[in-house]
């Protein structure tokens, strides 16, 4: 930019343009010509939030695409575990390929930042552990946690779903 820009018609924009326009120009003139811009400057605003609004809206809209994406072939995984297990009695190759599939849902969980929550053999920790039942363990100290009945998650630092567990209680 030089500063000393033009239209399409030659006549001068920016800043110096607006001086010249209010130097020559009556108060009547100046003023009508300020009030103008500041309709202008506006209505650019608020094109600028609207567009802005329409593009967080579909971002978040979409949100969900990537991991989508990583779970379709998880799924393609499953279909085809279901698919050999209609045409083989091999109970232990179908448990293995369900061991493989459950491993490659954990890494794709994984890497979008969702985490297991530690349980078996931790303290018991409200924040993140739902407990289902007590009952005492001997050799156990009160309050660990002995048993989980469901995982829990974390998504970063936020609790998707706490782990159901069985927590040891004192004699």
């Amino acid at each position: 930019m030089t500063g000393h820009e033009h239209d399409e018609t030659g006549s001068p924009t920016g800043p110096e343009a607006a001086a010249e326009a209010v130097a020559g120009a009556t108060p009547e003139e100046q003023v009508r010509e300020a009030q103008d811009r500041v309709l202008r400057v506006q209505a650019e605003l608020e094109n600028f939030r609207k567009r802005s609004r329409r593009e967080y809206e579909e971002a978040q809209r979409y949100r969900e695409i990537d991991l989508l994406r990583d779970l379709l072939p998880v799924l393609d995984n499953v279909l085809r575990a279901i698919e050999a297990a209609d045409k083989a009695a091999d109970i232990e190759s179908l448990r293995a390929g369900f061991r493989m599939t459950a491993q490659q849902i954990e890494k794709l969980l994984e890497s979008h930042g969702c985490r297991t929550i530690a349980t078996d053999g931790t303290p018991f920790d409200p924040t993140v552990h739902d407990a289902i039942l007590q009952q005492p363990v001997p050799g156990t100290a009160p309050g660990t946690v002995v048993a989980t009945a469901s995982r829990g998650y974390t998504l970063h630092d936020r609790v998707v779903r706490p782990a159901q567990v069985i927590v040891a209680k004192g004699d």
